[in-house]
């Protein structure tokens, strides 16, 4: 974890070989530490997201900033799926001012060709 320029922490949420929910969900409890009752469910990372409470604690003054890598294997896998990972993320992001996710359209070792990107949060 590092922070950026704003201060806030950065969190990469690397996705890189993950091609379902079970996998995203994995590695956000991983990414984030959740805590062991994190329910691995749409509306329990939905809550984990935007609870300030259960964020690494150095982000909770600061603000979090999730910089989600790797992610194009799963939306070509699972693209209902990876659209309703979105939507979480946005719903998050519109619940918790603190929060920024956003969709890094580089570093994945399949280029820029890749697919559709873009980010959520501001």
């Amino acid at each position: 974890m590092t922070e950026d320029l704003t201060g806030r922490l950065v969190v990469a949420l690397d996705l890189d070989g993950v091609t379902d929910k079970a996998g995203l969900m994995d590695r956000m409890a991983r990414a984030l530490a959740l805590p062991d009752w994190f329910g691995r469910n749409w509306d329990a990372l939905a809550d984990s997201l935007a609870d300030h409470t259960v964020w690494p604690e150095d982000a909770v003054e600061r603000g979090l900033l999730v910089v989600v890598r790797g992610w194009r294997e799963y939306a070509r896998a699972n693209p209902r799926e990876w659209l309703t990972a979105q939507d979480v993320f946005g719903e998050a992001v519109d619940r918790t001012p603190a929060l920024t996710v956003v969709l890094a359209l580089g570093g994945s070792s399949e280029g820029p060709s890749g697919g559709p990107g873009g980010s959520v949060g501001a």
